[in-house]
């Protein structure tokens, strides 16, 4: 059976570790071709080899997406190595500093600001330059952001990444509304507490990661493969109806 992305060229940003990983081999496994892109050229590597290790077909490329030409350069590769792009996962992005606002770190804030707003901002135009070029394919073309739980509400611990999240949810909202009508779809998903590195400061020294609980409704903690599915999903036909919108992937912490 093909997958529900089949035959579609695919973009993860992050895609070395965690959520972007878990994307990246979702993607290959409902019928993509990928392009794994990371700011480590070792983790996005070993990214494309487990695709390939079960049979999919990938690439991997360097970005640092606070770098406009490494990001053109990043999709240039992409139409090079395959031809087009369909769908794209912007999932680069970092937590920050653990503190109040009035102590918080100018450097610290800028730096926030500068991978998960400037980054998701920098990806989505030449995302959406090279999607404009191209004929339709069927469900259009797509594009998916990691926002989170804290674009939606607030998290006093980490309000620089509070400030990022909040704005990649509205840059989601305003390139749908930009480019829904030439068929391009942008959605973003917002999850909860993951278990990857970047949950590792909200657990106690010694804690193991089974036992990291947010306030949620379903009696597990979250995993990549949860945000993957939504992501994928979100990037196929099934949701042709579905464009700006940040989806929640939180256990029903936010219920």
């Amino acid at each position: 059976m093909a997958g529900i992305v089949q035959g579609k060229i695919a973009l993860v940003t992050g895609a070395g570790s965690g959520i972007g990983r878990a994307t990246a081999l979702e993607f290959a496994r409902q019928g993509a071709q990928v392009v794994a892109a990371d700011i480590v050229t070792e983790s996005a590597a070993e990214t494309a080899q487990l695709i390939q290790a079960e049979g999919g077909e990938a690439a991997s490329v360097f970005v640092d997406v606070t770098d406009e030409a490494a990001v053109a350069a990043m999709v240039d590769f992409t139409v090079a190595e395959y031809g087009r792009l369909d769908c794209a996962h912007n999932n680069a992005g970092i937590l920050g500093a653990l503190s109040d606002i009035a102590n918080y770190p100018r450097n610290e804030y800028d730096r926030v600001i500068a991978v998960n707003v400037t980054g998701t901002w920098l990806c989505l135009q030449a995302e959406v330059r090279q999607m404009l070029t191209q004929d339709q394919t069927e469900g259009g073309h797509t594009i998916v952001n990691t926002a989170s739980v804290a674009g939606l509400v607030s998290n006093s611990a980490i309000p620089a990444y509070t400030v990022s999240k909040h704005a990649v949810v509205g840059l989601t909202t305003s390139a749908a509304q930009s480019y829904g009508d030439q068929g391009i779809r942008v959605n973003a998903v917002c999850p909860a507490l993951i278990e990857t590195a970047m949950s590792q400061p909200f657990r106690a020294e010694g804690e193991e990661p089974s036992t990291t609980r947010v306030r949620q409704t379903i009696d597990r903690n979250g995993q990549p493969e949860d945000v993957a599915a939504l992501v994928v999903w979100l990037s196929s036909s099934a949701a042709s109806f579905i464009t700006g919108t940040p989806v929640r992937v939180d256990g029903g912490a936010l219920a």
